[in-house]
């Protein structure tokens, strides 16, 4: 088996479909030509044409795309969720992120913010709206650094220059991102858990390569992987 199976993915599974993709060539010997990003640049990617076989987002969002008829519902299969974290570069104190009170201490007390697109990243339209709870958005609006996806603002928070800067975003984007530290999740009055979930494509050239490649993803084979990197499970 060859060729090359074209996967779209939300940025908090993208260390997970880095990690496999060398156990599925192996296995297949098949390539994965993947596109990752923020969920809403996914949907964007998809609806607008871009070569598919397995779609990985939100499960509310393959769910409503397979309503749509542009993902196969009934090959969907779910990863484990995935909560929302804060971040720090590695070596870097840990601020106190226990209550709400405590997060905004913290975040006013930042050199600057890192964190993805407020607008179609779902850890991004998250924080946006966290900071504007906590009645700080418009006071720390100079400070925010925002990105097309967690993985990139976590990497520009590795390397910032100052080691006051914090970061928020998908707990798996803090874990698999080298020079950042996660410090925990948001606080409970803030907690966002995402479901992630994966679909066979309308437009699939290869539903063979793709019912092997989720099954690697969402299967007993990669379990111990995707709790490593921060998905959570039910059960």
């Amino acid at each position: 088996m060859s060729g090359a199976l074209k996967v779209l993915c939300a940025g908090a599974a993208k260390g997970l479909v880095t990690a496999l993709q060398g156990r599925f060539s192996g296995a297949t010997g098949a390539s994965i030509e993947a596109r990752f990003g923020a969920v809403g640049a996914m949907q964007e990617a998809l609806l607008g044409g871009a070569a598919c076989d397995v779609m990985i987002v939100t499960a509310a969002m393959t769910e409503a795309l397979a309503a749509a008829g542009e993902l196969r519902g009934e090959t969907r299969a779910e990863l484990g969720r995935v909560r929302t974290g804060v971040a720090v570069r590695c070596g870097a104190a840990r601020p106190d992120i226990a209550s709400a009170a405590a997060l905004r201490v913290s975040l006013l007390a930042a050199d600057a913010l890192y964190f993805p697109d407020p607008g179609r990243a779902t850890a991004g339209i998250h924080f946006a709206k966290v900071l504007r709870e906590l009645g700080v958005h418009d006071e720390l609006a100079a400070r925010c650094r925002t990105f097309a996806n967690g993985a990139t603002a976590m990497h520009e928070l590795a390397v910032a220059g100052s080691a006051r800067s914090l970061g928020c975003t998908q707990i798996t984007e803090i874990n698999y991102t080298d020079g950042v530290s996660l410090v925990g999740p948001l606080p409970d009055e803030f907690e966002l858990a995402t479901v992630y979930s994966a679909a066979i494509a309308r437009r699939c050239s290869r539903p063979d390569l793709a019912e092997r490649f989720i099954a690697l993803l969402a299967g007993p084979e990669s379990r111990a992987l995707r709790a490593a990197g921060g998905f959570e499970f039910a059960d």
